[in-house]
Formats: structure tokens, C-alpha cells, sequence
């Protein structure tokens, strides 16, 4: 069995050191691998578009394996962060720029259009379900819906 040099120092600054630098190229791996599958949704949005001026009338769909459904949100998750990002503004709001205050506080990827659409029809959704007086529709200077509480 291999012994181990006793380390010279009481502190595990060398052991932090490693682990902080490990953490940060983790980050940064991630950081890489969302800003990938991104592109890769919105080329293949791109090529869905091209076929379709093509005049493709296929159904791409029918394709493309089945993948397993990727739950976004929790049982009245996006409910509660709803509610709790129009009480911290104190202002009225549009589905978009709720979404867009999830995405910033989930640390979701913003520059998933196909995504930060599905959040925005999800959250208007979310605020027509709620029950009478919790969340108020009204509409702002240019006529797009906003909410507030």
C-alpha cells in the first residue's frame, strides 16, 4: 500500500484551489454545451423553415425519434414564480417580459428562441388560469396584454 506524504500545511488551501478551478471548468463546459444545443435548435428551425419554402409538406415530426418529455417546471412552480416576479416589480408586465425575468433567475438559456417562446405562451397561460383578482389583464400604450397583481 502506497503512503502518503503528510501534507505541510493545517489549511486546505491547495485542495480549494483545485476544487474552485475544477468548478469554474465545469461552469465553463456547461456554459459551452447550452450555447451548442442552442445553435443546434435554432439550425434546425432554419432547415425546417428551408424545406417548407421548398415546398416539403412532409411531416418532420414523424421523422424524429420520440424523446422523453423534459419537464421545465414542477407542479406550480411557474405559478409561484409568476406571482412572485410581478409582486418584486410592483409594476404591469407582458408574458414576454416575465419570461424574461424567469429565464435571468433560473439562469435558463435566453438565446433559445424556440424555448423563450414556449416560456412566454406558458406564462400567459399561467396568468389567464389564475382566479379572478389574483392577477389583473389589462393592456398597456400599444395595446399588448399586460399583468399585474
Amino acid at each position: 500500500m502506497q503512503q502518503f506524504k503528510r501534507a505541510r500545511t493545517e489549511t486546505f488551501e491547495h485542495t480549494i484551489s483545485g476544487l474552485l478551478t475544477k468548478r469554474a471548468d465545469l461552469h465553463n463546459e456547461g456554459e459551452r454545451i447550452r450555447d451548442r444545443l442552442a445553435e443546434i435548435r435554432n439550425d434546425i428551425d432554419a432547415l425546417d423553415r428551408t424545406l417548407s419554402v421548398l415546398g416539403y409538406t412532409g411531416d418532420l415530426d414523424a421523422a424524429m425519434p420520440r424523446a422523453k418529455r423534459h419537464v421545465l417546471f414542477g407542479r406550480g412552480e411557474l405559478t409561484r414564480q409568476v406571482l412572485t416576479i410581478l409582486r418584486r416589480t410592483g409594476k404591469p408586465l407582458t408574458s414576454r417580459q416575465i419570461a424574461q425575468e424567469i429565464v435571468s433567475d433560473s439562469g435558463m438559456d435566453a438565446r433559445d428562441r424556440k424555448f423563450v417562446n414556449e416560456l412566454v405562451k406558458r406564462v400567459g397561460k399561467a396568468c389567464r388560469q389564475y382566479p379572478d383578482g389574483a392577477v389583473r389583464k389589462a393592456s398597456d400604450a400599444h395595446g399588448n396584454v399586460v399583468w399585474s397583481v
